[in-house]
């Protein structure tokens, strides 16, 4: 953080805490006949200190919250996923009941990160809560993977864009990977303008993937009589699976459809009371997402039975060609167009807000922290829409996000176990928020992540080969770049 402003007596040197250390100020006399040259002396700062960066603006509110935690958490997984859940769980209860599961799991994670979200209302996502719990270390590691994960992101999203728009439009598919950087490069712009644009173009994508999604799931109620069913196949994956194993790989899969509902805490300070407003944009954005989940995995099983969609690869796309015939994957495309920019630009300015907080706490660029006026960090945000486009264009994106998949769950252990850290060390620091049922409500989803990073691990052992690799390497890469000790997080106003 920067130096506050030091009060300067007459004849003395005065010395105040900033984000770098101790700032001293010269000894400055107030203005006299023998020397009046001091009246407009201006105050030196110690050659250590570091200068305050231009702040992020205080101007998004709860609309925004929910928004970027529906744009961020719909994805297409809740096209496609059923189609595994109905091979693993058969049964229509549990085809259903796995997904309230998954919410009600999702929710009690929410409950979590509400406490520390605002017990440091800082924006920057879980970097915050790692750095403050272990260190500088763990603040580099999870920050930059976030960042650089999160990038990959954006190029998978803006790419089934471009697919679904090839399909759509009469496009060779070698025009995907362009239609995807365009999308990129055009939200990037928009962002540019400042948070207020983005608030706007959250809010309004967001609500454009809800009703797009309602459409769908109001065609699949009006039209289920006329759905025609392929005959159903000999055997499901249950068949060969015992139960529990099966529901606990559908309820793997189903937290990880749920997976995006932290969005708001990146925006952790420039919300107007993140104190209230980050515990209710979860929540609420959550119920919100379990809602739809809900109702789109009904309104399937009105228009077809889960036979019908037992190991489907886009399951939206059995049931619309089974309503509509031909028509039905034109449809699915154009919900696909539809639905997909929120998460786009959520990523964007998730991940401009990762690379900001990293750098402004030492551990990042520090050009990285020039914010414009209308409170967009633009160097941050140009290297993204940067990083993404770079993964566009070579194809690495798909890899990076099979590795960081083990770090995303790794982060997520991090974080419970930081509130476990910071209610045992700072015991007396401002909570506005105490998670509920700690600790056994937190325990029970850190223990869940820790399952499910230990299934990752087993499940794909090359990708978690160089998972840790990384994690290796990552130390000395960590020493190398920071020779000297990093500034300390300050009691600034931005914490």
């Amino acid at each position: 953080m920067n130096a506050a402003p030091a009060r300067v007596g007459a004849g003395r040197i005065s010395w105040k805490r900033g984000f770098g250390g101790m700032v001293s100020v010269e000894r400055e006399r107030y203005p006299s006949r023998r020397n009046p040259s001091l009246a407009n002396s201006p105050i030196r700062r110690h050659p250590f200190a570091v200068s305050r960066p231009q702040s992020l603006l205080k101007i998004l509110g709860l609309s925004f919250g929910l928004a970027v935690t529906v744009g961020n958490t719909i994805g297409a997984g809740i096209l496609r996923t059923p189609g595994d859940i109905a091979a693993l769980l058969p049964s229509p209860l549990l085809f259903v009941g796995i997904w309230v599961v998954g919410g009600f799991y999702a929710l009690l994670g929410a409950n979590a990160l509400s406490e520390l979200g605002t017990m440091l209302p800082r924006s920057g996502g879980q970097f915050i809560f790692a750095r403050r719990a272990f260190g500088d270390y763990a603040g580099f590691f999870v920050g930059w993977n976030d960042w650089i994960s999160t990038c990959a992101s954006i190029a998978a999203i803006s790419l089934v864009i471009g697919e679904s728009a090839v399909h759509v439009m009469p496009l060779s598919s070698g025009a995907a990977a362009p239609i995807a950087m365009s999308v990129v490069v055009i939200f990037t712009i928009l962002l540019l303008r400042g948070a207020k644009s983005g608030n706007i173009a959250q809010q309004i994508t967001s609500l454009a993937k809800a009703l797009a999604l309602l459409a769908l799931i109001a065609a699949c109620f009006v039209f289920a009589g006329r759905a025609q069913v392929a005959p159903a196949p000999a055997a499901s994956a249950a068949a060969t699976t015992s139960m529990f194993v099966a529901f606990m790989l559908a309820a793997q899969s189903v937290i990880y459809t749920y997976d995006g509902w932290d969005g708001p805490i990146y925006f952790s300070e420039e919300l107007d009371d993140p104190s209230r407003q980050i515990p209710r944009s979860m929540f609420y954005g959550l119920l919100t997402v379990a809602a739809i989940y809900l109702l789109t995995n009904i309104a399937f099983l009105t228009a077809v039975p889960t036979s019908a969609l037992a190991g489907s690869q886009l399951a939206a796309g059995t049931v619309a060609q089974a309503l509509f015939g031909g028509r039905g994957e034109l449809l699915v495309r154009l919900v696909v167009i539809i639905s997909l920019p929120s998460a786009v630009n959520a990523n964007l300015l998730m991940s401009s807000r990762v690379l900001y907080s990293v750098s402004r706490d030492g551990l990042g660029i520090p050009m990285a922290t020039r914010v414009n006026t209308g409170g967009t960090p633009t160097v941050a945000l140009v290297s993204s829409a940067l990083v993404a486009i770079a993964f566009l264009a070579t194809g690495t994106f798909q890899t990076i996000i099979a590795i960081a998949a083990f770090f995303f769950v790794a982060d997520y252990a991090l974080s419970f176990v930081a509130v476990f850290v910071l209610r045992h060390r700072e015991p007396d620091a401002p909570r506005p928020y105490r998670a509920i049922g700690h600790p056994w409500t937190t325990g029970f989803v850190l223990l869940g992540s820790l399952a499910f990073l230990a299934s990752a691990i087993v499940g794909d052992q090359r990708n978690s080969l160089y998972a840790l690799g990384i994690v290796l390497i990552s130390y000395p890469v960590f020493r190398l770049t920071r020779p000297r000790p990093v500034p300390a997080p300050s009691d600034g106003p931005y914490l």
